[in-house]
């Protein structure tokens, strides 16, 4: 089977299983989000259980 290529470039799979990503919104127009926003976005976020099932289908090595 072969790998989604979108879905292998936006996530990563931890050592544990979880499913990682970058968070969305720190491209442009940042003069007007708050520094406290714009330190939250930088961090990884972590899939929910249920986007992390749709994820690992895409992505046939995570399974």
């Amino acid at each position: 089977m072969k790998t989604r290529k979108s879905a292998s470039k936006r996530y990563k799979v931890t050592g544990s299983g979880k499913v990682i990503y970058k968070k969305m919104g720190l491209r442009h127009i940042l003069t007007k989000k708050s520094s406290k926003r714009k330190m939250d976005l930088r961090k990884a976020g972590v899939l929910s259980k249920t986007e992390t099932k749709r994820a690992k289908s895409m992505l046939p090595y995570a399974n």
